[in-house]
């Protein structure tokens, strides 16, 4: 039912707006949303911080907490700040303080920390009354052009105070420091990188502008984490992501073998990846012994000190160690999907940038710095200029000077009239001290003058000329290349970039204890696995419940994949160290699997890789399948063969490495034999004909190697076989219909009881 509009239910009264109820909750939350995204969770592209980054930068500033000064109390910081210019709680704002201060958060710290400012292992820091901070001298570079009006400042929320809108510095915090947050609707995930790196290929583009993001990522190798590790992601992905500013980095824990003498041996990881706490990962490890999850690893222990050491031991010094690694990558945090999304603002807009744009939109920022510092500083060289020009004409006419100061009643006036001088001027001839009126004092403002006379052409031809603003920018990057560069403490690389690695199977042998099973599964459905080899031959050796008796059962290892087939075609894999133990009956193989309602077990046998499978089913079709292909990772199996209406899947049969020969016999008791080669390999489906039968249909097949002859069990309990060796009575093309079988061949027509 429509509603009529809120004009006509609500009449207007003073103070009341009326409005859609959804359209006014739409507006607002447009509003929170974009106050989200601009003033609290994405970075500037220009200086790669967030607000309260900014601020907090800011108020050490004013209170001089310089490098080369002494600490100050975090909580005098933290009230500065949440008092001047950001509103809101101390704890995020000390938290922002504490991650700045984190070597191991920031590839270079802005925060020189004094005290507890929490550690790799996942401590938090100390309370900001016990610990101390000042700047480092990265952030001084970083703020470098406040004072020369370089950026535009801002009233802070209550007006009372001014602040920058961002910081000039020619440092690539963005970049070297990365960032990462939450907004709404959207996210940003910077890792950070190296410094010259990131240095080098913004000289590239400056002198190049046209450069193309594969010449910059012959500078820009990766990322370059904190805590180090190794950067396993192909070349053509890391490309990829740069290019389009998405994707993702797989890092891995660096780890080395050491040697414990007689064959014996350890693995030191020596660096885990960015942002994982080794807390964390010694649990994770810890987890994996008590549980046996890995039972190939034995223990671990944590020796670090100031350097991180990770000490994992192996069960035993015939463990392979990369298996073992390997199982660790994928089973714990000792490797990392890092993500990169590089979603900044420009100029407070939000956006996704590749690292091209990032690196060019950031050089004409630095222009844009250098131009307005430059034009500041020429202002006043103009203003000092003027001042010394006015100065210059009194000490020429000094006498006059003196006398018009001694006698005029408006000495300001005359001055300006006599000697052709501005207010400026004529004030500070005024305010000269007696001793300023010595002859070298007049010397040095000569020099004074000429000095800067040859500044302010130098600033003028700076501001016309975009060449000279792409020397003065790359001379200065050079500059700071030399204070980051590669040999220094912070400029050398961390994170190595590797070779990524094979993909490679981690056997099961690595996950399970190896140990001796007896498989059985009754004719009514009862599935369980005894320990150890049972003798299979014995009666007395299995028990069932009354009336029910043994359908499958075979030795194997808990190490092992059971693959049972079903009568519909479907197939599925068990793992037999998950099966009901001995104790009892087992349990309905249709609380394992789904059992299709109306099926029954066909077949059930140990998994054997690299080799193929004989199917048939009751209407005499078949076909040839890798055993690969019948494993199955759900409940609900795999359906590899489909039999036609009123058939089913009647026989699964291993074929031998050298079997070449085909027999299948029906229930009409006729016996053929083709090459098995006529038989086609499929991964699913109905199959082909294997023998042609009037009326019944398939009764069993099997393959064979022609050359010596097809043999059968003689019955009873003797255990004795008999073979045909000469088979060219038999020999006939696939789907023929055969002939009786040699004299002696099993009544049940069964090759093997």
């Amino acid at each position: 039912m429509a509603s009529l509009p809120p004009e006509t239910e609500y009449p207007a009264e003073p103070g009341i707006l009326n409005a859609q109820f959804d359209v006014a909750l739409g507006d607002r939350y447009l509003v929170y949303a974009l106050s989200t995204i601009t003033a609290r969770s994405l970075p500037d592209l220009r200086d790669g911080l967030k607000p309260v980054h900014r601020r907090l930068l800011w108020a050490m500033r004013l209170l001089r907490l310089n490098p080369d000064q002494g600490y100050k109390k975090c909580a005098r910081v933290v009230g500065d700040v949440i008092g001047k210019y950001h509103p809101h709680g101390d704890a995020s704002v000390y938290d922002a303080m504490v991650r700045l201060a984190q070597d191991f958060a920031l590839r270079v710290p802005l925060v020189d920390g004094q005290g507890n400012f929490g550690n790799i292992d996942g401590d938090n820091a100390a309370a900001m009354r016990y610990t101390e901070a000042r700047l480092t001298d990265a952030a001084v570079r970083l703020m470098d052009g406040l004072d020369e009006e370089a950026v535009p400042f801002r009233a802070t929320y209550n007006g009372e105070e001014e602040e920058p809108e961002l910081f000039p510095g020619l440092f690539p915090n963005l970049l070297v420091n990365g960032a990462s947050g939450i907004a709404v609707g959207m996210a940003t995930s910077i890792p950070p990188h190296n410094p010259p790196e990131v240095i080098d290929a913004a000289l590239a583009l400056l002198q190049q502008p046209e450069t193309s993001e594969a010449e910059l990522m012959r500078h820009v190798t990766g990322p370059d984490f904190p805590t180090g590790g190794v950067l396993v992601e192909p070349a053509a992905s890391i490309a990829e992501s740069y290019r389009t500013g998405r994707g993702s980095f797989r890092l891995r824990a660096r780890w080395s073998i050491e040697d414990q003498g007689r064959g014996t041996w350890t693995i030191i990881v020596s660096e885990i990846p960015y942002q994982v706490l080794k807390g964390k990962l010694i649990e994770q490890l810890a987890e994996l012994i008590t549980e046996k999850k890995l039972p190939i690893l034995a223990d671990v222990a944590d020796e670090s000190d100031e350097q991180l050491r990770i000490v994992i031991t192996p069960r035993s010094r015939n463990v392979d160690a990369d298996i073992l690694m390997e199982s660790l990558f994928k089973l714990t945090d000792l490797e990392v999907r890092v993500p990169l999304n590089m979603n900044v603002l420009d100029h407070g807009k939000p956006g996704v940038l590749g690292l091209r744009a990032v690196l060019a939109k950031w050089l004409v920022h630095q222009r844009d710095v250098l131009l307005a510092r430059s034009r500041y500083r020429l202002g006043r060289i103009d203003a000092r200029l003027e001042v010394l020009g006015g100065l210059l004409k009194a000490y020429l006419n000094l006498d006059e000077v003196i006398r018009i100061i001694r006698e005029a009643d408006e000495p300001r006036a005359e001055l300006m009239a006599a000697f052709d001088l501005t207010h400026i001027q004529a004030e500070a001839i005024l305010n000269m001290r007696l001793r300023s009126l010595r002859k070298l004092e007049e010397i040095e403002i000569t020099r004074e003058n000429k000095a800067l006379t040859a500044e302010a052409g130098q600033l003028r031809d700076l501001i016309d000329s975009p060449a000279a603003q792409t020397a003065r920018l790359d001379a200065d990057l050079r500059a700071l290349r030399d204070a980051y560069g590669p040999t220094t403490l912070l400029g050398r690389r961390r994170t190595t970039i590797g070779a990524a690695p094979q993909v490679r199977h981690v056997p099961i042998e690595a996950m399970i204890d190896r140990e001796p099973l007896t498989i059985i599964c009754s004719a009514m459905g009862w599935l369980r696995a005894m320990k150890g080899h049972l003798d299979l031959t014995s009666p007395d050796a299995i028990k069932f419940k009354e009336g029910d008796g043994a359908a499958f059962a075979f030795h194997a290892h808990t190490t092992d994949r059971l693959i049972l087939a079903s009568s519909d075609g479907r197939f599925y894999t068990l793992a037999p160290d998950r099966l009901p133990g001995g104790r009892g009956f087992g349990e309905p193989v249709r609380l394992m699997i789904d059992l299709a309602e109306g099926a029954s077990v066909v077949a059930l046998f140990t998994h054997l890789p690299d080799r193929r499978l004989l199917l048939a089913a009751s209407d005499g079709r078949g076909f040839q399948i890798e055993a690969g292909d019948v494993l199955a990772e759900t409940r609900k199996g795999r359906q590899v063969m489909s039999p036609r209406a009123g058939a089913v899947l009647q026989v699964v049969r291993w074929v031998g490495g050298q079997d070449d020969a085909v027999a299948v016999i029906g229930d009409n008791r006729k016996l053929l034999v083709f090459a098995l080669e006529e038989l086609p390999h499929l991964r699913q489906g109905q199959g082909v004909a294997l023998q042609k039968y009037k009326d019944g249909g398939l009764a069993d097949a099997r393959s064979f190697v022609m050359g010596e002859g097809l043999s059968w069990p003689m019955g009873g309990a003797s255990g004795r076989t008999r073979t045909e060796a000469d088979l060219n009575f038999w020999k006939g093309p696939r789907a023929s219909a055969g002939r009786l079988p040699p004299t002696g061949f099993p009544r049940d027509n069964k090759f093997t009881a």
